[in-house]
């Protein structure tokens, strides 16, 4: 039987494997959106706005981010709407796996893709295609939940981009 002190290290060995295994992955997948997005940007989500469609058989929420920097994609606006699948209106709300959720004043860095058919964007890849920032305490610089710098994703954004 596992004392309490062997489950603890085992739980922390199996969390750093699959920080490993995120880290690894990470790289491939930020090719991949960095060349199938349309946009490619950092801001912050000023607002949202949740709606029925025109059936009344979905929920469809539109933020609104702030924009910091567009890294890919001609866009010279200060804001972008970005419309994802979910939220509530009144009391019904509806979620969906997969598929990214934004919350107020959360800083992000997002690969979009323009939808052909509302003319809008929506978030390329699922929740993939969307990365929460956070502000580094110690350094003030702004890094993700796995703590990867902010500044060498854009670098790496943008060598994937001019074909180094």
């Amino acid at each position: 039987m596992l004392n309490l002190k062997s489950l603890l290290i085992l739980i922390l060995i199996s969390g750093g494997l699959c920080l490993t295994t995120f880290a690894q992955k990470q790289l491939p997948e930020l090719k991949k959106l960095s060349k199938g997005a349309d946009v490619i940007l950092t801001g912050k989500v000023t607002k949202q706005n949740s709606n029925w469609n025109e059936n009344k058989t979905r929920i469809f929420t539109k933020a609104t981010l702030q924009v910091d920097e567009y890294l890919k994609g001609i866009n010279s606006g200060n804001s972008i709407e970005v419309i994802y699948p979910g939220g509530e209106v009144g009391e019904v709300g509806e979620l969906y796996t997969h598929m990214p959720r934004f919350a107020n004043n959360e800083e992000v860095l997002v690969f979009l893709k323009k939808d052909t058919k509302d003319k809008g964007y929506k978030v390329f890849n699922g929740e993939d295609g969307k990365i929460t920032l956070i502000k580094d305490v110690k350094t003030g610089e702004k890094t993700t939940s796995s703590n990867v710098k902010v500044s060498y994703l854009k670098a790496q954004i943008k060598s994937y981009l001019s074909g180094k």
